[in-house]
C-alpha cells in the first residue's frame, strides 16, 4: 500500500516506503501453526466408527477455519494494508483492510522525531518511531517500524531539507 507514482507532486519523489516489520506477524504465524496441529489432531481423534463423526469433523473445521480467520487472516490482512511511505515532501501512513485511513505530515510540519528500541527491536532491527508534528494530532507513535535507524536518518535529512528550502524561500531570512 504505497502512493501511486501519478498522486506525487511535482518535484516530488519517493525516499522509502515500507511495512510494520515482519515480526508483527509472529503471533498469528503461530496461531496458524498450532490451530492446523490442533484440528488435524481432532480430526484424526475422532472415531470413524462413531454416528456423528462426520458432524465432528465439520465441526472442527468450522471452528479451525473461524480461529484462522481470527487469529491469522485478518492479521496478515491488517499487516499488508498498512504502509508507510516517505518522500521528500511528506511522510505517509495507511492503514485499513476495509475502511481506509491516510494520515499525510507534511515535512515541513514535522518537529520532533525519536525512536525506542526494545533489547529483542534491536536485535531485529525494528522499533518504535514517535513522530510530533505541528498538526492537531500532535504525536504519532508508530510501532514495528523496520530498519529504524535508517528511517530516522532518512527523516532527519528530510526534515533538514526541508528547513533549508523553507529559509531559502523566506525573504526576510536573507
Amino acid at each position: 500500500m504505497t502512493i501511486p507514482d501519478h498522486h506525487l507532486t511535482e518535484g516530488e519523489r519517493r525516499v522509502r516506503s515500507f511495512h510494520p516489520h515482519w515480526r508483527t506477524l509472529a503471533g498469528p504465524f503461530a496461531a496458524l501453526v498450532l490451530i492446523a496441529a490442533a484440528s488435524g489432531a481432532g480430526l484424526w481423534l475422532v472415531p470413524g466408527t462413531w454416528e456423528y463423526a462426520g458432524y465432528a469433523r465439520i465441526a472442527i473445521c468450522a471452528v479451525a477455519l473461524g480461529l484462522l480467520t481470527v487469529w491469522s487472516f485478518v492479521p496478515y490482512l491488517q499487516w499488508k494494508n498498512t504502509g508507510y511511505v516517505l518522500t521528500t515532501h511528506r511522510f505517509t501512513i495507511s492503514t485499513g483492510v476495509l475502511n481506509k485511513s491516510t494520515d499525510e505530515i507534511p515535512m515541513a510540519k514535522l518537529n520532533t522525531v525519536s525512536s525506542d528500541q526494545t533489547l529483542l527491536e534491536r536485535l531485529l532491527g525494528c522499533g518504535t518511531l514517535t513522530v510530533e508534528s505541528a498538526g492537531e494530532r500532535g504525536q504519532l507513535v508508530l510501532r514495528d517500524i523496520p530498519k529504524i535507524q535508517e528511517v530516522r536518518g532518512d527523516l532527519f535529512r528530510l526534515l533538514e531539507d526541508a528547513s533549508d528550502d523553507e529559509q531559502d524561500a523566506d525573504p526576510a531570512s536573507r
